[in-house]
């Protein structure tokens, strides 16, 4: 992914952006079951419209597309849970979530509610003027939210593991699932644990 950074000051021109699936033809043809009918709503509803530039076409050029454009649909597939999320932060797309019962990663990093958009599934035919009613200001805060280099390294995974990645965003969710309290790890001043800090030969996880 990061090998198709392009200059940050690139005019983002695309409005909407997606590229995927719609319909599951093999296991769901009419797309009644594949994400809820979520997708091929996105399809019915938009593939005309100037607003959307929507396709099932993976281009060589997908990466560069997501940093030209200011919204990403996130929908849901055969699970909530899609790659598009991890994509959309790092290129610094605000992520259009639709999955009623997604639950998102990460708190202590990612502001979701903040840096994101939030469509009900059955909301979707109504995505053009919800985009399209968010006020200019509102888009620059998330766009700046985003552009925040923390925000997006919480979504990578570097070898080694580093402070601040993926891998201790994990480590931090399990340790306050432990039965004990903060003090016994966390040191004054300290909000999140560097689970780094020991011996080189800890630095990897394995």
């Amino acid at each position: 992914m990061q090998t198709h950074l392009i200059p940050q000051d690139t005019p983002r021109s695309i409005f909407v952006y997606f590229r995927g699936l719609f319909y599951d033809i093999n296991n769901d043809p009419e797309g009644g079951y594949y994400a809820r009918g979520a997708r091929a709503a996105v399809w019915e509803n938009f593939k005309n419209n100037p607003l959307f530039d929507i396709s099932t076409d993976h281009p060589t050029t997908y990466y560069e597309d997501m940093q030209r454009s200011i919204f990403c649909l996130c929908p849901l597939g055969w699970a909530p849970w899609s790659p598009r999320l991890v994509e959309a932060v790092v290129f610094g797309c605000i992520p259009v979530i639709i999955a009623d019962d997604i639950v998102l990663p990460f708190a202590d990093a990612i502001t979701w509610e903040e840096i994101g958009v939030f469509v009900a599934e059955e909301d979707v035919p109504k995505l053009d003027t919800i985009l399209t009613s968010i006020p200019p200001e509102v888009i620059l805060r998330k766009q700046r939210l985003l552009a925040n280099p923390s925000m997006k390294w919480a979504m990578m995974f570097p070898q080694p593991a580093q402070p601040g990645d993926a891998f201790h965003q994990i480590l931090n969710g399990l340790a306050r699932k432990l039965p004990h309290a903060k003090s016994v790890y966390l040191k004054g001043g300290q909000k999140i644990l560097n689970w780094t800090a020991g011996p080189v030969g800890d630095l990897k996880p394995w």
